[in-house]
């Protein structure tokens, strides 16, 4: 005896099954291929380490630009937007700084909120003392690195430090042609005002 087609609501139960099987089938291949969106914890961390290199690059390109000379200038970065506060000692400097993070990868906008020459209220002030006493702090590393670089005075001891552009040595070297000498090396360096040598002796008497 044949056996009795299967009732249509069966056949409707059937069908909707096998459609939510597949519809679930191709959620988890699009997850598996990488297609999700990323959480937005990893993304914010990408950003993080953006804004923080962009902010690096832009002072770098600073430091090299002549046009910025004399300028006390702060970069800040979020979220690829840099803003420059501070001072420019001119309209030419206020626009070479706004160009030249304009043109660092990943910058998307520049926010120029650099004051004039004019201004020389509280926060401008406190700006170029920070910037100071930086410039104290490079040019005691460079002058140690040139001390340090020299054939002359390569082992020995030499202090450096530095106050408003004023470098004070101290420490023993061979004779006085190298107090001379390393005088000599510390005066070359950029930005160096003067240089003390009462406390750097010779050890030849």
């Amino acid at each position: 005896m044949d056996t009795p087609s299967r009732p249509a609501h069966v056949r409707r139960a059937v069908t909707t099954i096998g459609a939510a099987a597949g519809l679930g089938l191709c959620l988890l291949a699009k997850a598996a291929s990488g297609d999700m969106a990323p959480t937005a914890h990893s993304d914010s961390v990408g950003a993080a380490i953006s804004d923080s290199a962009i902010t690096t690059k832009v002072k770098a390109n600073f430091l090299g630009d002549d046009r910025l000379k004399g300028s006390h200038i702060k970069v800040t970065t979020t979220n690829g937007v840099v803003t420059l506060t501070g001072s420019a000692t001119g309209s030419d400097s206020k626009a070479a700084a706004e160009d030249i993070a304009k043109n660092v990868d990943g910058v998307k906008s520049v926010d120029d909120e650099l004051t004039g020459p004019s201004s020389s209220g509280s926060m401008h002030k406190a700006v170029a003392k920070t910037e100071r006493v930086g410039s104290d702090s490079w040019i005691t590393t460079k002058v140690k690195s040139e001390i340090m670089a020299d054939s002359i005075s390569k082992g020995f001891k030499v202090s450096v430090k530095t106050v408003n552009g004023v470098v004070m040595l101290s420490g023993v070297l061979p004779n006085d042609d190298a107090v001379a000498h390393v005088k000599d090396l510390a005066e070359k360096v950029e930005g160096v005002k003067s240089v003390k040598t009462s406390q750097l002796k010779s050890s030849a008497g």
